[in-house]
């Protein structure tokens, strides 16, 4: 089968080494360098696929999706485009292309792209009109988190259960809305964390609990799960969600109903289920820690955030948007921030992630008070002494107290675990009220 191919395109150097390229693969191939030539090209050639450019002599190519889908529904589109933008790219992927790859074209991307968008059937474009909306925490210009942007439009078109992993700080929670939130659906985004929660009482949180099912419980109150009703319930840490909890939660998921505590009576509920964790759910199976099969059922659709040292290049616009929202939050013009202070942030390794940067900037910017932000401000430590890391000859010549020896090591945890109290309770061998009250007492960083 000859597949026939519309190029949209007005570079003609690089139009013509596409041709080239995809007439040497067999394809048909048509190329436009406007808009209106392109409509009326769709039109005629009924294209499988179409490459289309961003920047148009007479318009913008994302502008030209829904159009070119009215008019040749069977067409799959890759956006190509020079700008760096998520929110295009999410928008791009809600309005129907099935791709977005940015210039320069790298031969080997965009074949791996027209060949993924060939081997599907097409479909048309979706119908429901969703709000323009602004992503304003979704923030870099990496090819990673251009797939990040590229997950969370596809995963929003359906109600697929996904999973969310990533390591402590890299913004878990914020994907998960930004899904809900492009999903369009009526009802509300409602989040828990499974960590924060004692068993006990995470059940009743939950599925909810009728009045007199345990001591404390004056009337009846609804779950997460029915809060959630048409909207999406997000399950933080699902990793660490008990046994018990587990075989309950895969049968909710299963039968689409809740048995709230106390109760024999099973309550429909129509949540869509978004869970996140920093664990290896299939690992923790292995290991008899998670129910494998409550591991598949979550895992239908996989969204993994990348460390944020694994993504420098973002650095510059993130210290950029946080330093923005953290000088609005003090009424506060957002300061510059010296070289020698951007390159120390370039090459921290970011145990903690964004969550981290977030609260270095933070930091900064209160001990600035005027004029830039200065490599000497760049705190990687908590700034009370008796966390910070010592010195070979402080560990020498300074006799600490057992306060200062357990504020550092507590803050050695946490810096482990990337803050994450789940994992540093389990580590220090402390209850989590009790590591709460440490961190509190030692002003440590989490």
């Amino acid at each position: 089968m000859t597949h026939k191919l519309l190029i949209i395109e007005d570079d003609s150097s690089l139009s013509q080494m596409l041709t080239l390229h995809f007439e040497d693969q067999g394809m048909e191939v048509q190329v436009a360098h406007d808009c209106r030539t392109a409509l009326r090209q769709a039109e005629s050639l009924q294209p499988d696929l179409i490459l289309l450019d961003q920047q148009l002599p007479d318009g913008l190519g994302n502008e030209q999706i829904p159009r070119l889908l009215a008019i040749s529904p069977a067409s799959r589109i890759i956006m190509m485009t020079g700008v760096h933008d998520l929110e295009l790219a999410i928008q791009a992927i809600q309005d129907g292309a099935a791709d977005f790859i940015h210039k320069p074209v790298k031969t080997s991307i965009l074949q791996a792209a027209v060949d993924k968008a060939l081997a599907y059937t097409p479909t048309a474009a979706p119908t429901q009109d969703q709000p323009a909306q602004q992503i304003r925490e979704l923030i870099g210009r990496s090819d990673a988190m251009l797939e990040v942007s590229k997950q969370i439009a596809l995963s929003a078109q359906s109600k697929a259960t996904v999973l969310i992993t990533g390591e402590s700080g890299t913004g878990k929670e914020i994907v998960a809305r930004l899904i809900h939130q492009y999903s369009g659906l009526p009802g509300e985004f409602v989040a828990i964390n499974c960590a924060a929660i004692v068993d006990t009482l995470l059940e009743s949180e939950l599925f909810g609990h009728e009045k007199g099912a345990f001591t404390g419980a004056t009337s009846s109150k609804p779950g997460r799960f029915q809060q959630a009703q048409d909207g999406t319930l997000f399950l933080d840490e699902i990793g660490e969600l008990a046994p018990q909890l587990q075989a309950k939660l895969l049968r909710t998921l299963q039968e689409q109903v809740v048995e709230p505590v106390g109760s024999t009576l099973a309550v429909a509920v129509n949540a869509r289920i978004i869970a996140a964790t920093h664990r290896d759910l299939f690992e923790a199976a292995r290991e008899d820690q998670f129910r494998e099969d409550l591991a598949y059922r979550l895992d239908v659709v996989h969204i993994h955030l990348p460390p944020l040292r694994e993504r420098r290049e973002d650095i510059p616009l993130l210290v950029a948007a946080l330093l923005a929202r953290a000088a609005g939050t003090m009424e506060r013009t957002a300061p510059p921030v010296d070289p020698q202070a951007i390159d120390l942030l370039l090459h921290h390794e970011w145990p903690g992630n964004v969550r981290e940067l977030e609260n270095v900037l933070t930091q900064a910017l209160v001990q600035a008070r005027e004029g830039a932000i200065t490599a000497d401000l760049i705190r990687f430590h908590a700034p009370q002494d008796t966390v910070s890391s010592p010195s070979p000859a402080e560990d020498e010549d300074t006799l600490l107290t057992l306060e200062e020896v357990e504020a550092r090591h507590i803050q050695k945890v946490l810096w482990h675990t990337g803050g994450h109290k789940g994992n540093t309770c389990q580590i220090l061998g402390i209850s989590r009220p009790a590591l709460d009250r440490k961190i509190k007492k030692y002003g440590l960083q989490v």
